[in-house]
């Protein structure tokens, strides 16, 4: 049993249709069971109870078992002393608020149908190989996911944002410099993107526009501090990139971050290396590149204008002194995607909210008109039934996956909500 299932009883008044009493055996009434709490304090905010006849407004608090009150130091704790009424599993122990007045104690085991609760047991309690309702999934109907999947995406939306904005605040505002901070962190992708951002954070931005005329120099500046110029390279290009590196950290009084930059089970195509120089690369052939991104752009046009390589030198290697066959290191159309998903789109939002415009329904028509992203959680999710049509739709899943099902929230999620509602319907039906 888990309290979140007592949330959802509670709050959808999933009991049988009987009259309820405490466990001293009074009367019970639920006019309303209140709105619920996402933050500290009670569970359930506002409820309405008739109890002996007698009108109660107040405060609801849930638990496996009365004695988690005293286990989570509720007795002790001010903003309890409004609770009017102690939802649990099983009683056993009486309750008291801070000021040794007991609180009634409703006793949900005794309303609840075994049926409900074996549905619930097997729907979302059994072991399975990836989430609780993979099996259920291809029943929900496509109104149902694409609705939830557009909150979905509004909340990661408004997650970054709300990362963005504390960064920019640190920032003083500096949108160029924000800007280069977040578009290092997606170069860097989902295993270096952590180092790349700390490298971009070492550098101050004005450094980065002073050395943008000189591709080498930013190189330099990119390579030195993510900490792959340590080692010593029979490599001209090495050399060069090192000696112009020692003499601007010098200059600067540039600070190396402790988090290095990895290779191992990357593509070539993703090694650090390409993609620092690509970086470089972007830099060094566009000025005021922040101003230039907030504009309307077509992305045929955003592709085309913004396609850069990396240096020659990149050519013929993936990694200093080795020698590979010749390639031109461009970045892929896929690559440009996920860097307007991750990079543009939460920028855009951002910008457009601190100048107090919202632009939210654009951003979400111009997701709508990118394909989806292939990972292994869509993928996933598409081979029990759930497939992302649009890029919107892939980011979404990968916000339903790590709030919901991840930690196993199938009753705050309105698909899992509606998996349950539909076993309810079968089981009276039967």
């Amino acid at each position: 049993m888990r309290e979140e299932f007592l949330h959802y009883l509670w709050q959808h008044q999933k009991w049988k249709a009987m009259k309820l009493h405490t466990t001293e055996g009074i009367d019970l009434c639920v006019i309303s069971p209140g709105r619920i709490n996402t933050d500290a304090g009670p569970d359930f905010f506002n409820a309405k109870l008739k109890i002996d006849q007698q009108l109660w407004a107040g405060n609801i608090e849930i638990h496996i078992r009365s004695s988690d009150w005293y286990a989570h130091q509720h007795h002790k704790d001010n903003r309890y002393n409004s609770v009017i009424l102690h939802v649990v599993w099983h009683h056993d122990v009486e309750v008291y608020r801070e000021d040794e007045t007991s609180i009634p104690v409703l006793e949900l085991n005794k309303y609840i149908s075994k049926t409900l609760l074996k549905k619930y047991e097997e729907l979302f309690q059994s072991p399975q190989s990836w989430i609780a309702c993979q099996n259920s999934l291809h029943k929900v109907s496509k109104f149902t996911t694409n609705a939830w999947l557009e909150r979905m995406y509004l909340d990661r939306l408004e997650r970054k944002a709300n990362e963005l904005l504390h960064d920019a605040e640190q920032s003083k505002y500096h949108w160029e410099a924000l800007l280069f901070m977040q578009l290092a962190k997606s170069f860097g992708l989902n295993v270096n993107g952590d180092a790349f951002y700390q490298m971009a954070i070492s550098i101050p931005f004005h450094v980065i526009q002073k050395s943008q005329y000189d591709v080498l120099e930013l190189e330099a500046l990119m390579f030195g501090q993510a900490g792959l110029l340590n080692q010593d390279v029979n490599d001209k290009y090495h050399q060069d990139l090192k000696q112009k590196y020692l003499f601007l950290k010098n200059k600067f009084s540039l600070v190396s971050p402790v988090l290095r930059p990895k290779f191992f089970r990357l593509r070539p195509d993703n090694f650090p290396t390409i993609r620092l120089s690509q970086l470089a690369s972007l830099y060094h052939q566009n000025s005021n590149l922040f101003s230039d991104w907030m504009k309307d752009w077509e992305v045929k046009e955003f592709y085309t204008k913004y396609r850069v390589k990396a240096s020659q030198y990149w050519d013929l290697h993936y990694n200093f002194g080795v020698v590979s066959k010749s390639k031109a290191k461009y970045l892929s159309k896929n690559f440009m995607e996920l860097i307007w998903i991750n990079t543009l789109i939460p920028m855009r939002f951002v910008y457009f909210r601190y100048l107090e415009q919202d632009n939210s329904e654009k951003i979400m028509t111009e997701m709508q008109g990118l394909k989806a992203e292939h990972n292994s959680i869509v993928q996933n999710y598409s081979k029990f039934g759930l497939e992302a049509k649009n890029a919107l739709q892939s980011q979404a899943l990968l916000q339903l996956y790590n709030t919901f099902c991840r930690t196993n929230r199938c009753l705050s999620c309105e698909i899992g909500n509606t998996i349950l509602k539909a076993s309810e319907k079968s089981i009276r039906d039967d």
